[in-house]
């Protein structure tokens, strides 16, 4: 008859490894810093994997106010394309913590 009262202690095992796992993906997080820039570099971002802006910075050749569309232009496809670097990061270190465990039901 099967343990209904508690946990497989294999899978005890790697539930804690899993939570180590995510702890140091955390951290990895913590640490990361994306840089994305659009236009040439006239438009540069930094942001964190919370996400969460850090810095921006906008070249004064492109402060056009005639052409204040183009500027909006670049700060949203520079920010854009941090976020995707973000993503991808997120991503990258997710698929780390469920690589090697044998979950039922989790895997195949």
């Amino acid at each position: 008859m099967a343990n209904r009262g508690g946990m497989n202690p294999d899978m005890m095992k790697q539930l804690q490894q899993m939570q180590g796992r995510i702890a140091e993906a955390q951290a990895k997080l913590e640490e990361t810093v994306i840089k994305a820039s659009s236009g040439g570099g006239a438009v540069t971002v930094k942001m964190n994997a919370h996400p969460s802006l850090q810095e921006i910075t906008i070249n004064p050749e492109v402060v056009d106010p005639d052409d204040v569309e183009m500027l909006q232009d670049l700060i949203q496809a520079a920010m854009n394309d941090a976020l995707e670097k973000v993503r991808s990061s997120q991503m990258q270190q997710l698929a780390g913590v469920a690589g090697g465990l044998n979950i039922p039901g989790l895997t195949s």
